[in-house]
């Protein structure tokens, strides 16, 4: 080793022991430490921390292309967000609200940063290097193909599979776990007095199947159960069809075996696919929109030459919408983002570069010769695959407010609800109420009366909006929208950072991995009160009623769902939290982008969106972003096999 190369190790090592010292000092500020506790401070174990911290920092500056701004850029996002929701997360969970004034908040962003940073970038190295060396093994090797009836044969056998798995827990929980709004769906059935605080088509899907049931054999429980059943074999059928998208795309046996496994047997699938909430049917529709976006990314023109995968794509992304209202906002955005994706794939950049062409012919000038007289009269002739994406997006969202209107209409559903889609709002308001009424003058206490009385406003909870949205009076607001919103504004303006605190005291837990999940702490619901877990609802809504056929194996999911139990357990704990697969999807979808592998970004763009919207919403809860379990499969795949 000559001296230049000593001083630039010497160097690389000074910087690595700094930042990995300070970063140590640190790490106490993203760790949900008591008050006063000397665990990690005084312990043995923040000296390892610190050593090992070194090594890795050191190790990882010594191998890390210092010349490329953007792989240093985007990860330097990643972790800056990633290091921001840490800090804030774990403020959040300990004293309900982030102090912006704490010096060990700022003084620990910029540090962490750095830290995560660099070993963001190791490991981005790390992956690149193994897929490499896949490719190079890949050019050697020819995989076999399988007969077309030993596949059908399989395909029937894991849909089968899947089925008795989940069939024992079935019999556990008979009739299923009727709750999240279950008896109010089934009630606007059994009344006829809809409305369309909830999507209709699953109201009438699970009103209907309950009620009809209960008609020809007079019990509510075998009419939960037939539409549990339903779902479990729409459920089972979406996760075969992965299954088989998987095998086509020549994913190993191996994750797909895996993948089987985990679909049967992980709680969280089982729970969910037993579960009478909307979430299930609308998270299987998604993760086949997801299938439908990687046909499009992977293999532009052999998508839109196939009449199949196009009417699948329309049809996954109706009953997407058709099941959340959520799903209307994040497909609206992720319009857009196909149509600027499709025009800069064919007619961007890369395609004046003779990257990707147009067409079948070779050149522009070619295709244009060959564009139809019919699409030239229609005025399409020189971008045929912007205009497809655009007619499909169209016939998607016209075919979503036809069927919606053609039922409010029949229906007679009413429509005369705000506070789902403000309920951020009225919980800024409510704690701004709560915790700074000085700011409230006379004249603006008489408005936020109006629309919220106030014996609603003290049951503000700061992770639930239900207990003071449900008092919201929508006609007055209807009446004076502008009133309300320049209120909503005035107040804001005064105490900008209670009404942020309202907003990330709604929502950390989807983006804060180490979150204990209990918005629903102390509410008494039929059979039980919710007391140190509400991670999911157990309960059997009226008219049903808990008849379990297998009483240990009911106990066993009844503590899953209502104490803290998974969360014991170091590492496993993190396959049950909203925030950690959050980050991991946060990771791959930012590895993807460096990678320039749009055609892998465009899906996750789609998980991503659907978790914007969530973030918006009355409080965190796991089914709400239940496509990070359905999904976990298919994530894996796209990273590992690079679907």
């Amino acid at each position: 080793m000559d001296e230049k190369e000593f001083r630039i190790k010497l160097k690389t090592n000074m910087i690595a022991f700094v930042i990995a010292t300070a970063g140590t000092l640190c790490l106490p500020q993203v760790l949900n430490l008591q008050e006063n506790t000397l665990g990690f401070t005084n312990s043995i174990f923040s000296v390892f921390m610190w050593l090992l911290c070194i090594y890795a920092v050191s190790w990882s500056l010594h191998t890390i292309d210092w010349q490329d701004r953007r792989g240093w850029l985007i990860a330097g996002a990643l972790s800056f967000l990633f290091t921001t929701a840490m800090l804030f997360g774990v403020r959040l969970e300990a004293e309900g609200n982030v102090n912006f004034k704490d010096y060990h908040l700022w003084i620990s962003l910029p540090v962490l940063t750095a830290l995560f940073t660099i070993l963001v970038r190791k490991f981005w190295n790390f992956l690149g290097s193994i897929e490499e060396r896949k490719s190079r093994l890949a050019a050697h090797i020819k995989l076999p193909s399988t007969p077309t009836g030993a596949v059908k044969y399989v395909d029937v056998l894991m849909f089968a599979f899947l089925l008795l798995c989940w069939l024992p827990v079935f019999l556990a929980v008979y009739p299923g776990f009727f709750v999240y709004d279950a008896q109010e769906e089934w009630l606007q059935v059994a009344s006829r007095n809809f409305t369309t605080h909830h999507p209709l088509v699953h109201v009438l899907l699970l009103g209907g199947i309950v009620c009809a049931v209960h008609k020809v054999t007079g019990s509510y429980n075998l009419g939960i159960a037939c539409y549990m059943l339903v779902q479990m074999i729409v459920v089972s059928g979406c996760f075969t069809y992965l299954l088989v998208f998987m095998r086509r795309r020549r994913v190993s046996k191996g994750l797909r075996l895996l993948s089987l496994l985990y679909f049967a047997l992980f709680p969280v699938i089982v729970m969910f696919t037993l579960c009478s909430a909307k979430d299930a049917l609308f998270t299987s529709a998604l993760l086949m929109l997801l299938l439908a976006l990687i046909e499009l990314g992977s293999d532009s023109e052999a998508f839109f030459a196939s009449r199949k995968k196009m009417a699948f794509f329309v049809l996954s992304a109706l009953a997407m919408m058709l099941f959340r209202k959520n799903g209307v906002y994040a497909f609206a955005v992720m319009a857009v983002i196909l149509l600027l994706y499709v025009n800069w794939k064919f007619y961007g950049k890369r395609a004046e570069d003779g990257a990707l062409r147009p067409g079948i012919h070779g050149t522009r000038e070619e295709d244009e010769d060959q564009t139809s007289l019919q699409d030239r009269l229609l005025g399409r002739g020189r971008k045929p695959y912007l205009w497809k994406m655009t007619w499909l997006l169209v016939v998607a969202f016209a075919a979503y407010y036809a069927v919606n209107g053609v039922l409010t209409v029949a229906l007679h559903a009413k429509n005369e609800e705000n506070q789902e889609i403000l309920t951020v709002p009225i919980q800024q308001l409510a704690r701004t109420y709560k915790f700074n009424p000085e700011v409230f003058e006379p004249d603006d206490i008489a408005a936020l009366h109006e629309v919220l009385p106030e014996e609603a406003l003290v049951l503000y909870n700061p992770k639930l909006s239900d207990p003071v949205k449900v008092h919201f009076r929508n006609d007055v607001y209807a009446a004076d929208k502008s009133r309300y919103a320049r209120l909503w504004l005035k107040i804001g303006l005064h105490k900008p950072l209670s009404y942020v605190n309202a907003w990330l005291m709604n929502s950390y837990g989807f983006w804060y991995p180490d979150t204990i999940i209990d918005v629903y702490s102390g509410n008494t619901v039929f059979t039980f009160t919710y007391e140190d877990s509400s991670y999911f609802g157990y309960e059997v809504e009226e008219p049903g009623y808990r008849d379990s056929k297998i009483p240990w194996l009911d106990r066993a999911y009844r503590k899953l769902s209502l104490e803290i139990s998974q969360e014991k357990v170091p590492i496993y704990s993190m396959l049950y939290s909203p925030g950690g697969i959050f980050w991991c999807i946060a990771f791959v979808f930012a590895y993807m982008l460096y990678r320039k592998k749009y055609h892998i970004v465009v899906p996750y763009l789609m998980v991503l969106l659907v978790w914007l919207t969530v973030i918006l919403g009355p409080t965190y809860l796991p089914r709400y972003v239940l496509i990070f379990w359905f999904g976990m499969p298919l994530f894996a795949a796209m990273l590992i096999e690079e679907l």
